[in-house]
């Protein structure tokens, strides 16, 4: 079977072609020009705004023409991720969905049900002629896995309707009313080539077989980060036996938790067994200490051709120091809603080229004081390591507002439709709703989606039955809008 045969058909057709149109983020253009072509065959009113966010207006059917309107929204473009040893590319290759026991996944890649699905939804009640709506918007995004652009883009007054429902979450049975702001860190090591002494061999060192995941949402599963694990095995070797770092790599998305880390060092010929003894331990006690997230963590140290070049000996254990001791992972929960992340940091990224050393982190916060107190504690650290420290791409969270009208209606729907309560919640993630209220501000907005697991990671897939239950809810909430 093949996944446009899946149930509800006319989603799963709508999604198999997104498929098939490479869309990683900041290179989503062909999807978003499929989108308007699809909006435009319709016969639908179809507009690009300047940045390349698409929006389609489909009237309200007979008879409903004083129900609310309602925006369905959802982001084009994916994170692409993928296993170290698949020959795959993102900007060409069509994504190669697999159906294995109830869930749709990819075949070693990110499957872009985050947000493709949400967008076949959409797609789906566009096209459909035997649904009861009020008047419909659909705003498909662009760039949201990479700073939000279209959300942060989008111009006010160029959505008539005041009822949003993103269909970006990855809970089915479950109402988002609130997410948590972000900001991007940089900073940036400078650094001179030294010569590697005589009588040094060199060895390749690699973090691998760690599980990674949402930096938002699976941050809270505690999962081993590839950059602090390789920074845990740096600092014996560059302080202690005095190698040599020549270059270092791990990670490749801001925010997914990092799987894999690559270095390469330069040491003593004579040292190099201590070497081996040193990576030997941290593994033992790192498998032991993920064992229950992990448990395929692998670190591993080879003999190499040694290199003429090294980084500046002191640059490169202050970087290493500096990553040691920067949180990444939770730093506190929520007082406000039990189980729920309050502010937290991933170290995303950690690369070395042509004398810098960079070091990418994203943080987020459904307070935006302790962002900003989280914030501050990098830049000490970095700076004190000798970094330059900027951010970025800071935005603020979605205050939840528990007397929404749309939120009664859908919690009733929910009910009426599987004979059980609706959950409500909030994110520990950057949902377009944040940026999109700030530019709209009277917009009353709920954020549902199917069931995905592992998003932004090769083990990223969706559950079926939740795609089913979820375009049923749908159907349903678009029908029983409230009156305008």
């Amino acid at each position: 079977m093949i996944i446009s045969e899946l149930n509800p058909q006319r989603v799963w057709k709508n999604f198999y072609e997104l498929t098939k149109i490479p869309r990683p983020s900041k290179n989503e253009g062909r999807a978003a020009e499929y989108l308007y072509q699809f909006g435009k065959k319709l016969g639908l009113e179809t507009i690009k705004d300047e940045v390349g966010n698409v929006i389609i207006r489909k009237p309200a059917t007979k008879g409903m023409e004083n129900r609310a309107g309602i925006i369905l929204q959802g982001h084009v473009d994916m994170v692409p991720q993928k296993n170290s040893d698949v020959d795959f590319n993102f900007d060409t290759d069509p994504i190669q969905p697999r159906i294995v026991d109830g869930w749709v996944y990819a075949t070693g890649t990110t499957l872009g049900a985050d947000n493709g699905l949400g967008c076949a939804v959409a797609m789906t009640v566009l096209e459909a002629d035997d649904l009861q709506h009020g008047p419909i918007e659909a705003l498909f995004t662009i760039e949201e896995e990479t700073g939000m652009k279209g959300a942060r883009s989008l111009k006010p007054g160029l959505l008539q309707n005041k009822i949003l429902l993103n269909l970006d979450s990855e809970e089915e049975g479950e109402l988002y009313v609130g997410c948590a702001g972000g900001l991007d860190c940089s900073a940036t090591f400078r650094y001179s080539e030294i010569p590697v002494p005589a009588g040094y061999t060199g060895a390749k060192i690699a973090v691998k077989g760690l599980l990674g995941g949402h930096s938002g949402m699976d941050i809270v599963l505690y999962r081993a980060n590839a950059n602090k694990v390789m920074a845990r095995v740096l600092l014996p070797l560059l302080r202690d036996l005095k190698a040599e770092l020549v270059e270092i790599e791990g990670g490749t998305l801001r925010n997914a938790i990092p799987r894999e880390a690559f270095a390469t060092i330069a040491v003593e010929k004579g040292k190099l067994d201590e070497a081996r003894k040193i990576v030997a331990r941290i593994e033992k006690d790192a498998r032991a200490e993920f064992s229950a997230t992990d448990k395929d963590m692998k670190i591993s140290i080879e003999e190499a051709p040694v290199a003429a070049k090294a980084i500046e000996s002191k640059v490169a254990l202050n970087m290493i120091k500096a990553i040691y001791g920067c949180p990444s992972s939770v730093e506190r929960m929520s007082d406000a809603m039990p189980g729920l992340v309050e502010t937290s940091n991933n170290m995303a990224m950690v690369k070395s080229a042509d004398g810098v050393i960079s070091v990418h982190s994203l943080m987020r916060s459904s307070v935006d004081s302790a962002k900003d107190d989280l914030a501050e504690k990098m830049r000490a650290i970095f700076e004190l390591g000798g970094a330059e420290v900027v951010f970025t791409g800071g935005y603020s969270g979605w205050k939840p507002n528990m007397d929404s009208p749309i939120l009664k209606e859908m919690k009733s729907v929910y009910a009426k439709l599987f004979g059980k309560e609706a959950a409500v919640m909030a994110i520990h993630a950057g949902l377009e709703c944040g940026i999109l209220g700030g530019t709209y501000p009277d917009w009353d907005m709920i954020s549902c989606g199917p069931t995905i697991r592992s998003p932004h990671s090769p083990d990223e897939r969706v559950n079926i039955e939740s795609v089913d239950r979820l375009w049923k809810f749908i159907v349903e909430v678009l029908k029983e809008a409230p009156e305008k």
